[in-house]
C-alpha cells in the first residue's frame, strides 16, 4: 500500500497501481492529489447512490486483467487479478498472513489432511492448502468466481481441488448429516450475500449457527480453524469470544492491516484462528 487517506487507498499489485475507496481511511492523504492520481493506473469511481458498485477509469496501457505471484516457501501461487464492478480485484492481499498460517499448519500435520474452504472466492487460501499437500473442498455460491479459482489453480500448476457451488449453510448441514470430518476449516464470510438459489446470508444472524455446525465437522484431534470477518463494527474480541465459546478452547485473534509509506495502519479485517494437534 503506497498511500491512504481521504477515504481512499493507493496500492501496487505487481506492476500496476490502483486507487480504490476505503471507508476506514478517515485521515488526510500523505500524497497530494496530483501525485496520487499521477501514480494511479486505474481509479475506481463509485456510482451515485450506490454503496459499492461503480466503474473504473484506466490510463492508456492499463489492462483489465493481469497476473501476480505469491511465494509460499517452496511453492508459487499464480493469481489472476481483474477490475470488477464492486471495486475488488480478485484477491484480498491482507490475507497473506492467513495463507502462510494455513500452509505452515498443514505442513506440520502428520496425518492426511482434508480442508473445507467456505466463501472461498478466487481460491488463494485453497491454493495454499493444496500446495501444502491437503485435500481441499472449495465452496463458493458464485459460479464465475469458482471458474476464476480453477484458473488460478491451473496456472499455479496444482490440481485435485474439489469445487462446490452451493449455499455454505446448506452444504455444511448436509456434511454433518453425512458424518464427514475435516482437519481444517476456513471461513471468510461476507456481511451479507446470496446463495446460488437466492438464499439470504446475514453475518450476525447466521454465523453462530454455521460455526456450531463447523465444530461438528472438525476432527477431534488434529484440526485448525481460520475465521475472517470484514463487517465494520465487529472487533477481534467479538471473533475471539465467538470462536472460544463454540469450540471450547483459546484462539488467537487480531486485526489484519496494511501500513502505508507514511506509517499509517489501515485496518482491513479481523481474524480468529486456532490449531490443535495430538
Amino acid at each position: 500500500m503506497i498511500d491512504s487517506g481521504g477515504y481512499e487507498k493507493l496500492e501496487r499489485f505487481g506492476k500496476y497501481v490502483i486507487s480504490r475507496p476505503e471507508p476506514q481511511a478517515i485521515w488526510s492523504k500523505g500524497l497530494s492529489d496530483p501525485d496520487w492520481h499521477q501514480q494511479a493506473d486505474a481509479k475506481f469511481n463509485k456510482l451515485k447512490g450506490s454503496a459499492d458498485k461503480g466503474q473504473w477509469s484506466l490510463k492508456k496501457g492499463m489492462p483489465e486483467q493481469w497476473w501476480v505471484q505469491y511465494h509460499l516457501k517452496n511453492s508459487k501461487l499464480n493469481l489472476r487479478l481483474g477490475l470488477t464492478s464492486f471495486k475488488h480485484v480478485g484477491i484480498f492481499p491482507e490475507q497473506a498472513d492467513n495463507w502462510n498460517f494455513i500452509y505452515d499448519t498443514i505442513k506440520r500435520m502428520n496425518s492426511k489432511t482434508t480442508i473445507l474452504n467456505l466463501f472461498a472466492y478466487t481460491g488463494a487460501a485453497s491454493l495454499a492448502a493444496r500446495a501444502a499437500g491437503a485435500e481441499v473442498v472449495h465452496l463458493d455460491s458464485v459460479k464465475q468466481v469458482v471458474t476464476w479459482a480453477r484458473e488460478n489453480m491451473e496456472q499455479s500448476k496444482l490440481s485435485g481441488i474439489s469445487w462446490v457451488i452451493e449455499d455454505a449453510l446448506k452444504f455444511v448441514n448436509r456434511e454433518v448429516k453425512r458424518g464427514r470430518k475435516y482437519q481444517g476449516i476456513i471461513l471468510d464470510p461476507p456481511a451479507y450475500g446470496r446463495g446460488p438459489k437466492g438464499e439470504k446470508w446475514l453475518l450476525e444472524d447466521l454465523l453462530p449457527e454455521l460455526l456450531i455446525l463447523c465444530e461438528k465437522l472438525l476432527d477431534g484431534r488434529n484440526r485448525f480453524l481460520v475465521l475472517n470477518l470484514y463487517s465494520m463494527g465487529l472487533s477481534p474480541l467479538v471473533a475471539e469470544s465467538l470462536v472460544n465459546s463454540i469450540f471450547k478452547l483459546k484462539s488467537d485473534a487480531g486485526e489484519l492491516f496494511f501500513q502505508d509509506r507514511a506509517g499509517r495502519k489501515l485496518p482491513l479485517g479481523v481474524f480468529s484462528r486456532f490449531t490443535t494437534q495430538a
